[in-house]
């Protein structure tokens, strides 16, 4: 064969691959592009507003009373004829139910950033008469609308108290688990004095004093 024939022969071939090449090309459709998202969608929250089932009284009684309950009762000492009975977690189970209770109290009481009524409808708590114990829903309402830095500092204490709870649970100290739980309690309290029942601040501060003088004179002896 001659070199012209050769070249002939190579040059259909090579036009053939082109030609299939570019067919193929064709045929296979491009990718569609990709939707950009729009702005709003891109920054709108995953869930709405969250709305509240009861009030601040009832989510205390059913939720936030009965999960520190899991953590007072876990330690305690009780002084009797028959002597000194004291009470702490000794088993994994007995751990388990302070964890339970630290973590969801911790988790709970951000419930309390949620506006809701403080009281059930017409539960006015025991504000009537001379001298009332407690504040009314409304002046308790009036007190956090004119400081709700310090309503937060509130919620914020008890969730620290309850994370305190749930390290020392962690650790299975028993001993740091009564000073915690004395502190819990505390946090607690000052947010009743606040909020609930604040004309028994002087009665509960000279009770401190009288049982820090009373640790001062045992360490003594």
């Amino acid at each position: 064969m001659s070199n012209t024939g050769r070249s002939l022969r190579a040059l259909v071939a090579v036009s053939a691959v082109v030609a299939t090449a570019c067919s193929s090309s064709k045929s296979a459709p491009a990718p569609p592009a990709a939707k950009p998202v729009p702005a709003s969608a891109a920054s709108e929250p995953l869930i709405g507003p969250m709305k509240p089932v009861v009030s601040v009284k009832e989510l205390m009684r059913y939720t936030i009373d009965p999960l520190s309950d899991n953590i007072f009762d876990a330690v305690t000492w009780d002084v009797s004829k028959k002597g000194v009975v004291h009470v702490e977690p000794r088993t994994d189970d007995d751990w388990e139910k302070v964890r339970v209770g630290a973590i969801t109290l911790a988790e709970g009481i951000y419930l309390l950033k949620v506006p809701r009524p403080f009281t059930p409808a017409g539960d006015v708590n025991n504000s009537t008469g001379p001298n009332p114990p407690e504040l009314s829903p409304a002046q308790i309402k009036a007190k956090v609308d004119k400081d709700p830095v310090l309503w937060e500092a509130k919620i914020e204490g008890l969730r620290n108290a309850a994370l305190e709870v749930f390290d020392i649970a962690n650790k299975k100290d028993a001993k740091a688990l009564f000073e915690a739980s004395a502190d819990l309690d505390m946090a607690c309290e000052n947010c009743h004095l606040e909020y609930w029942y604040p004309g028994d601040r002087a009665a509960v501060d000279d009770d401190a004093r009288q049982r820090a003088r009373f640790e001062k004179s045992a360490k003594r002896r």
